[in-house]
C-alpha cells in the first residue's frame, strides 16, 4: 500500500491543536492500516522520526434531519484515527507549524 493511501488527511480539532506543541499529531488513516504501516508512512511523507503511534476506530454519529416528508435518519462515516508522537530530536511537521 502506498504511503499516501495510508495517511488520508490531518485531523484538526481543539484537542489536536493542543498536542502540536508536544510534537503530537492526529491523522485520519486507512481502516486496514496497522501501527507499523502508519509509522512508516508518516516517516516517508514528512521526513521525520516517529516515536509512538496510537490508533482508534471512531464510529460514525447518527444524524437526523426533519424534512417535508417526515424525519430522515442517517449516519456519518466510520473512520480510523492515528495519534503520532515524534521523537524529541525530530523536526516538527511544517504543515502543522503554520497552524500553531
Amino acid at each position: 500500500m502506498n504511503a499516501y493511501d495510508i495517511i488520508k488527511k490531518p485531523l484538526l480539532s481543539e484537542k489536536s491543536y493542543a498536542g502540536i506543541a508536544d510534537k503530537r499529531y492526529t491523522f485520519v488513516v486507512d481502516k486496514n492500516a496497522n501501527k507499523v504501516e502508519i509509522k512508516k508512512a508518516v516517516e516517508e511523507i514528512f521526513k521525520v522520526k516517529v516515536k509512538q503511534v496510537n490508533t482508534l476506530n471512531v464510529k460514525g454519529k447518527e444524524k437526523t434531519q426533519n424534512t417535508k416528508n417526515g424525519r430522515t435518519v442517517g449516519r456519518t462515516s466510520d473512520y480510523k484515527k492515528a495519534i503520532v508522537w515524534l521523537t524529541a530530536d525530530s523536526k516538527p511537521i511544517e504543515f502543522f507549524e503554520s497552524l500553531n
